[in-house]
């Protein structure tokens, strides 16, 4: 588990608690990712690089 983190929740999350969502932290050079309705649980933790090919491999995918 990551602790010494600054966390953000995406701006998706919409307003309130944000019950949907998860939460991103980066720490050069990875970023890890958690379920923000359960922060003490075990975050992903994945190399800089294989996560922004992650994610712009969203964005290209027909929603």
């Amino acid at each position: 588990m990551v602790t010494s983190e600054i966390w953000r929740k995406s701006s998706y999350s919409g307003s309130g608690d944000g019950n949907a969502c998860v939460e991103v932290a980066h720490h050069h050079p990875s970023i890890s990712i958690r379920d923000s309705k359960a922060p003490a649980r075990a975050a992903l933790t994945f190399p800089t690089t294989a996560f922004t090919f992650f994610l712009e491999a969203l964005k290209r995918s027909p929603h």
